[in-house]
């Protein structure tokens, strides 16, 4: 799944403002797909995701969770938390 320069950009601007679990899991998909390959990045938006009520995102963060490292996985954990700390209560 390819997505273009300007649905990146869309998906990041509507999680700025809003932050809602649709644009979240759109980000997860955009990181761990494709040009912009970021399993660390992915795995911390497919989690936001999650704890908003995304069901597929937890699928997601889990399966992702299996390719990484545990280091990996603790950075994402520690973006999250500072995205949810710092942006979006």
């Amino acid at each position: 799944m390819a997505f273009t320069d300007s649905e990146i950009a869309e998906a990041h601007e509507a999680v700025r403002v809003g932050g809602d679990c649709d644009n979240l899991y759109k980000l997860g998909l955009i990181y761990s797909t494709g040009q912009e390959l970021d399993l660390v990045q992915a795995h911390m938006w497919f989690n936001l995701a999650a704890v908003r009520g995304s069901e597929a995102a937890k699928e997601c963060r889990r399966e992702l969770s299996d390719m990484m490292s545990k280091d990996e996985i603790a950075q994402a954990q520690r973006s999250a938390r500072e995205w949810l700390s710092v942006k979006h209560h």
